[in-house]
């Protein structure tokens, strides 16, 4: 495994930090930790490219500090960065050095790495909320980006009879897998791919990567759903509504609601009864 790189910008506007988070999770950076004048950004060695960066931040004439992570140092600093995840009184998501809770529905035990979907960000907290609206009994799911496998983990703990997970990210698979493993797991399949392809259909598909592998994989995510199936959508800023919208109602998806939370927002659409 590769050494990580650590990118500290001093960035005080809250929107602006998050403009950068889409910006730069659409350019292999993996993870990122909001402060009150920084953000911090994390990105694999073999990965990182500073004239991209240079290129994002000078629209916003914002400088950086770049540090590196030893591999085997990277665990203990998430985990010490890390603070349980409370979605109502539906979800929580916490480490096993927390204690447990026990006024929760549903309780998932992670292992903290660098792995997006924690449940810290604001995408998905609100992709679990609106899972709670959901009904996942005896459904096929499929999370498409599991990133920490969070979702596709909720997705059993509501009662799905099968849940096909999927990453392109070597080190989302092997924390997806152990997460999995923790939580007792046994109706997930978790595989590598750098794209939505599946000979299954699904009752329900959950999506929270970004604009442009969600539009990239459109096709293949319209094809794989059943009838009356839902498809939930987040990893989108409140400016990429009318794209995503207008994308799937053009393959006759019926748009069905939308939520919004630190100016991200999470899209609901559902294929057509006839």
């Amino acid at each position: 495994m590769s050494e990580t790189i650590q990118i500290t910008i001093e960035v005080k506007d809250e929107q602006v930090r998050e403009q950068l988070i889409a910006q730069l999770s659409m350019n292999d950076f993996d993870a990122f930790e909001e402060k009150e004048s920084e953000l911090i950004c994390f990105i694999e060695e073999k990965n990182f490219n500073p004239s991209v960066l240079e290129e994002v931040l000078s629209v916003y004439h914002l400088k950086y500090s770049q540090t590196v992570i030893a591999a085997q140092n990277w665990n203990a600093l998430w985990e010490s960065n890390f603070d349980p995840v409370i979605v109502d009184d539906f979800c929580a998501v916490r480490a096993d050095f927390h204690q447990p809770f026990t006024n929760k529905k549903h309780e998932i035990v992670i292992t903290p790495k660098m792995s997006f979907g924690t449940g810290h960000h604001a995408t998905t907290y609100m992709m679990i909320s609106e899972m709670s609206k959901l009904d996942f009994k005896d459904k096929s799911v499929a999370d498409f980006g599991t990133g920490t496998g969070v979702l596709a983990i909720l997705a059993e703990k509501l009662g799905s009879s099968y849940v096909w997970a999927v990453d392109i990210d070597d080190w989302s698979i092997e924390n997806a897998s152990e997460n999995i493993e923790k939580n007792s797991c046994k109706n997930i399949l978790i595989e590598k791919a750098d794209h939505f392809s599946s000979k299954d259909k699904f009752d329900i598909i959950l999506t929270n990567i970004n604009k442009n592998v969600i539009l990239a994989n459109i096709d293949y995510l319209s094809a794989s759903i059943n009838r009356h199936g839902n498809i939930l959508l987040s990893g989108l800023l409140k400016e990429d509504e009318d794209d995503i919208v207008g994308a799937f109602v053009g393959r006759r998806f019926e748009y069905v609601s939308t939520v919004e939370r630190n100016k991200w927002i999470c899209i609901l659409l559902r294929h057509p009864t006839n």
